[in-house]
């Protein structure tokens, strides 16, 4: 596809005070047409092009692991392809994140497609930023549907308030993972915001320490999202205290150290206006 006649995402999304609110209460929220359904559809097929370029899974379902199973991935798309680079770095999505975040700038972390196949197992509980060696707590994930998506296809489901208790381990996504926080969200009482029917272009945000997770792809199609991270601007990079956020400074933050600001080459600044 010709980029330049992919979709202008430079408007903004009006995020209402107290969805903001509720936002830095639950650790997540839902909001309705971040993109329109054109605009997804336009993007759905320059990401699925583009993971299947530069990131398809060959390797048979039922021979991979939980994690594995849970979906196929694309990593890290934008600096491949300028579609991408479009949608990743689109000013509307980074403005909201600010929004939420209550912060003038964010800075791209990594994107990554996410596909569940029929079939496709759970999403096991886990916390985002146990991958990342950030210095702040003003974290955020935007999950977009690029299709229709219903619950049974595995839509996102949340333990609200989960982030106000921060780091909570090194526990990587696993069936340990999902066991463990299991029982730590019921010992807890923390109510479980369960996942929601969504429109193509539907996104839901949370905070890079709220448990989440999803079920299993329990119908006959593929559940389509891409997701993007960011962080606030002015964040420094921390010394690696686990494997997973060894490797993330390597290939998301390259070429910094601990104590550096978290702005390479990698890492944008999208800012509000």
């Amino acid at each position: 596809m010709n980029t330049a006649t992919l979709p202008d995402l430079t408007s903004s999304y009006d995020v209402p005070a107290q969805r903001a609110t509720e936002f830095r209460r639950q650790g997540h929220i839902l909001l309705r047409g971040v993109a329109s359904p054109e605009e997804a559809a336009a993007y759905r097929s320059v990401i699925l092009a583009a993971r299947e370029r530069f990131g398809a899974e060959r390797t048979p379902l039922d021979q991979r692991d939980t994690y594995g199973k849970a979906f196929l991935k694309g990593m890290n798309l934008w600096p491949k392809d300028e579609g991408v680079r479009r949608f990743v770095l689109a000013r509307r999505f980074g403005g909201i994140a600010a929004e939420l975040l209550g912060v003038e700038g964010v800075r791209v972390y990594h994107d990554q497609a996410l596909l569940k196949e029929p079939g496709g197992g759970i999403t096991p509980w886990h916390q985002d930023q146990h991958y990342w060696p950030l210095d702040t707590d003003n974290t955020i994930t935007m999950w977009m549907a690029l299709t229709d998506v219903t619950p049974e296809m595995g839509t996102m489901r949340f333990a609200s308030g989960s982030h106000r208790a921060g780091y909570l381990g090194d526990m990587p996504i696993s069936d340990d993972s999902d066991r463990k926080f299991e029982e730590y969200i019921q010992s807890r009482g923390y109510k479980i915001a369960h996942g929601a029917a969504m429109n193509a272009g539907d996104a839901t945000f949370h905070y890079g320490w709220t448990l989440h997770g999803a079920p299993a792809n329990d119908t006959g199609r593929t559940r389509e999202a891409m997701t993007v991270i960011w962080y606030a601007d002015g964040a420094r990079v921390t010394e690696p205290d686990n494997f997973n956020r060894g490797r993330d400074l390597e290939r998301w933050l390259p070429g910094l150290k601990p104590g550096d600001l978290a702005a390479s080459e990698m890492n944008p600044l999208v800012s509000r206006s």
